[in-house]
């Protein structure tokens, strides 16, 4: 059964007021619509609930007995009307979003602490998936929107640019390959390597940009995450080839970044929301704060 909101409105006023009239200013409707309104209520409960005659309107018994719970369901029907709308007011709310997992090592613990200093009574949920799982959490509305590696995706999701990564790689200060400031693929031939597997949007992009370019890599190791491959670096199993975001800043002094060229192969990171989708205020805060510092980065 569905709340007829209007027809408790138009009980409880005329229990108020004692009549139709004051009901009816109250609400500011016409009488007669006052009065059709509470003819639906009563159609829909299948009782009377007043008693009117040309003289007088009085509350039957099962009126007087329904009277405080229709009051007490209107009392709490406003109030939470009332925490809505201040909730939207300001911008309180949980936010739960998905990323690919070098993005919540890197780029977004400075926004989260900003974010947090504006909003500190939010709370956020992080979803690290690999980016084919990114997709799936935004369009099974896990996730209100996501970052995630540009490449085609769902027809109903839409992504906006957020910003280039380039692929790197990373080696201990100990490796014969850390003096350089930039390397050519061709540089890393003789060498073992840490690489990505093919489960990894990070795979299949670097597999499509070097498809053309003939080379001949030692895969020695294969993880899911760059994360993975970092600290199995920092261990001294190997170099590894990554993203940059990959590298957290400080957290391995002993590693070393050398850029790679010819060719330069990187990736874009874009927000990632379901076509049409309606944001609440406080995941709209979020994503306009990291939409405005890639905005800043451009």
């Amino acid at each position: 059964m569905k709340l007829d909101v209007l027809g408790l409105q138009a009980f409880a006023a005329i229990a108020a007021h004692g009549g139709f009239r004051g009901a009816a200013e109250e609400l500011h409707v016409t009488q007669t619509a006052l009065t059709r309104r509470l003819q639906n209520l009563e159609g829909q409960l299948g009782v009377r609930l007043l008693e009117r005659t040309t003289r007088s309107t009085a509350l039957t018994g099962i009126g007087r007995d329904f009277l405080p719970r229709a009051r007490r369901l209107l009392g709490e029907l406003e109030s939470a009307l009332l925490e809505i709308r201040e909730t939207g007011k300001a911008l309180r709310g949980d936010v739960t979003i998905a990323c690919v997992p070098t993005v919540g090592v890197h780029y977004l613990p400075s926004v989260i602490q900003r974010y947090a200093a504006k909003h500190p009574q939010n709370r956020i949920r992080i979803l690290d998936h690999a980016s084919s799982l990114v997709a799936e959490a935004v369009l099974r509305r896990e996730a209100e929107f996501g970052i995630n590696i540009q490449g085609p995706h769902h027809p109903e999701l839409v992504s906006a640019p957020l910003m280039r990564d380039r692929f790197v790689l990373v080696c201990r200060e100990d490796h014969p390959l850390a003096g350089r400031s930039a390397l050519a693929w061709r540089d890393l031939e003789p060498h073992p390597l840490i690489f990505v597997g093919e489960m990894s949007g990070n795979r299949q992009l670097l597999d499509s940009a070097l498809g053309d370019v003939r080379l001949r890599l030692q895969f020695r190791y294969e993880v899911q995450r760059s994360s993975t491959a970092v600290g199995l670096v920092a261990e001294g199993v190997g170099a590894a080839i990554v993203p940059r975001l990959a590298v957290q800043k400080g957290a391995y002094p002993g590693l070393r970044v050398v850029a790679l060229r010819a060719p330069v192969v990187s990736r874009t990171l874009v927000l990632l929301l379901r076509r049409n989708a309606w944001l609440s205020p406080a995941a709209r805060a979020l994503y306009e704060m990291i939409d405005a510092r890639a905005g800043r980065a451009r």
